[in-house]
């Protein structure tokens, strides 16, 4: 009787891809003007919990005030410098020594910054080209609605990092004058003068305002002053830098800020001389100082203390955003956690550039080649473009 034969069905089983582990190798940073570390334990954690390894160097995070144990507390592993080079994806700041280079995996990708370009020799960029490193320089990636969300947090922590410090070294009665920046009643507020009307710009406005202070604010777009004012409000005058204007607000100004902008006015040891005792001055653009060519720099970064003097010259203060690391660490990670939640779902650093239009703007090196203009001067040769190079993989 063929009623009583069992009649086999089909099982269904548990299928799951096999994908491996990326690893994330976090070296501690070799440059003593770079503080800051990309990821906080928090973000560790994160990370983590997605399927990423992270390595890190032995007190790499000191610069921050987060210990090993707090790291290693939530899942990362504790190793020497070589271990978080020989990583899938190696994060560090400022650019990496040839040999750390000489010590990264064949075609790993690295995240740094382009605006320290400056400091970077042939050396470095020939060694990222012969070991085929995917650079990406965190401050070009660009999102779909136009913001650079590393580059703008990095701004906006200058600005009012500006104002906090100068708020402070004018307060010190033994090496500052004594003051706060205004709020008292009866007693005129100090000025603050700001070059450009940027990110920055914005951010050091408004932690001026907020602390009493009078601010006047110049930019030769009036079209990018007028959106500050819209984003402010009214408690900021805002001017083109005409040369008499400019003259007259550095007499009067406690505090100088200045900020990226294009053409933006120089501040000779003519201008320097119309400034009155005791200015705090900041330049937290790009330029590193060079607002301000008389004036010594004082590296934020790297200084134990604030004088605003040298030999008795008035100081320029620059790397503001470095003197608070830990805010910054807060603020990268916030970023970095979001962007390698989409790395790795594209299985592959080259699929990750070529899957991200957001990465493919801020790509330094790849495949062995220069593909950013700046980084081609520097190795002395011709940009490849980048677009070919995907569209052929």
């Amino acid at each position: 009787m063929t009623d009583n034969l069992c009649t086999p069905f089909e099982q269904p089983a548990d299928v799951t891809t096999c994908r491996r582990r990326l690893t994330i190798g976090l070296p501690r940073s070799t440059q003593p003007a770079e503080r800051r570390f990309p990821l906080t334990p928090e973000a560790v954690n994160i990370l983590v919990e997605q399927g990423f390894t992270v390595k890190i160097e032995q007190n790499a995070a000191d610069a921050i005030h987060y210990t090993d144990n707090r790291y290693s507390r939530c899942g990362a592993a504790i190793v020497d410098r070589i271990s978080t080079l020989k990583c899938d994806l190696v994060i560090h700041l400022s650019p990496l020594s040839v040999a750390d280079v000489n010590n990264m995996k064949r075609g790993a990708m690295l995240l740094t910054l382009l605006h320290t370009s400056s400091v970077i020799s042939k050396a470095q960029v020939d060694a990222l080209i012969h070991h085929g490193i995917i650079t990406i320089a965190l401050d070009l990636i660009k999102e779909q609605q136009g913001h650079f969300p590393f580059a703008d947090i990095l701004s906006e922590i200058d600005g009012r990092a500006a104002v906090a410090i100068a708020s402070s070294l004018l307060a010190d009665p033994i090496r500052g004058k004594g003051i706060l920046l205004g709020g008292v009643a009866g007693i005129v507020p100090c000025e603050v003068m700001i070059l450009g009307s940027g990110l920055a710009a914005r951010a050091a406005a408004m932690s001026a305002i907020g602390l009493g202070a009078q601010v006047r604010m110049f930019d030769n777009d009036t079209y990018s002053l007028r959106s500050a004012l819209a984003a402010i409000g009214p408690g900021i005058a805002a001017s083109v830098p005409h040369p008499h204007v400019v003259d007259n607000a550095l007499r009067s100004a406690d505090i100088v800020i200045a900020t990226t902008m294009s053409d933006p006015p120089a501040i000779d040891s003519d201008r320097v001389q119309l400034m009155k005792q005791g200015v705090i001055t900041f330049d937290i653009s790009a330029s590193n100082g060079a607002v301000f060519p008389s004036m010594p720099t004082v590296d934020l970064a790297v200084a134990r203390s604030c004088d605003n003097s040298i030999d008795g010259y008035r100081v320029c203060y620059i790397n503001a955003g470095s003197a608070v690391p830990r805010t910054a660490a807060m603020a990268l990670s916030n970023s970095l956690v979001t962007m390698l939640r989409d790395v790795v779902t594209c299985e592959g650093m080259n699929n990750a550039v070529k899957l991200t239009p957001g990465l493919q703007g801020a790509t330094l090196t790849f495949g062995g080649h220069a593909v950013h203009p700046e980084i081609a001067r520097i190795a002395r040769c011709r940009p490849t473009d980048l677009a070919l190079f995907l569209q052929l993989s």
